[in-house]
């Protein structure tokens, strides 16, 4: 039998005894009541003589770890400006490698030539190149009458040089013997006199 259970006994039992044969009033019932549960209750949190005293069952508690909670998301806000950074724009292709031969000149010259709509061919430039100067960048006609005039055709279409700079095109070389600016120049010239540079079979 418990501590607890065995004072109960004890308690009712000097209830008992002491009650008188009398009757006895509901007040003084209850009072007495009320004193031996107290002393139930006194003797329950103490414990029997040379114990420990012993906790009520009630405040015998497990208290459990705190739970351990997740890893907090991003707030909000930085969410929202993660999602409104736009993607990184495509990576525009590489500028085009020429190489330094009249292949390249020429091609260099037709990719200058159509982004300011003037019209010309590869064969056409190539045709009019070999037949005013065989492919010399640095040909010169000292014969002629423009040579004789003071202002000889130079380059690889034989420009003389106020036609080189009446029809010369931005972002190319101010010499007249640059291969690149030299062909520029005469096609814009012929497309300008003739249509384009196509067109020219002869000495323009």
């Amino acid at each position: 039998m418990s501590v607890t259970a065995t004072s109960l006994s004890r308690a009712r039992k000097l209830l008992a005894q002491r009650r008188p044969r009398t009757h006895v009033s509901a007040a003084y019932a209850a009072g007495a009541a009320s004193l031996a549960l107290a002393s139930v209750a006194t003797i329950a949190c103490t414990g029997a003589a040379g114990t420990n005293p012993v906790e009520p069952a009630a405040y015998v508690q497990k208290v459990a770890p705190p739970a351990v909670s997740a890893a907090p998301s991003a707030p909000p806000v930085v969410q929202a400006v993660a999602k409104a950074v736009p993607a990184p724009a495509p990576v525009p292709p590489p500028a085009p490698v020429y190489p330094d031969n009249l292949d390249g000149w020429i091609r260099q010259a037709l990719d200058i030539l159509h982004a300011h709509n003037i019209p010309a061919s590869y064969d056409g430039i190539m045709r009019n190149v070999m037949r005013e100067s065989t492919g010399n960048p640095q040909a010169i006609n000292l014969y002629d009458s423009n040579a004789a005039a003071g202002i000889p055709s130079k380059g690889l279409l034989q420009v003389i040089d106020p036609t080189f700079a009446a029809f010369h095109i931005d972002g190319t070389a101010w010499n007249i013997y640059d291969p690149v600016a030299n062909i520029v120049a005469a096609c814009n010239y012929a497309a300008n006199r003739y249509g384009s540079i196509d067109n020219v079979d002869s000495a323009y």
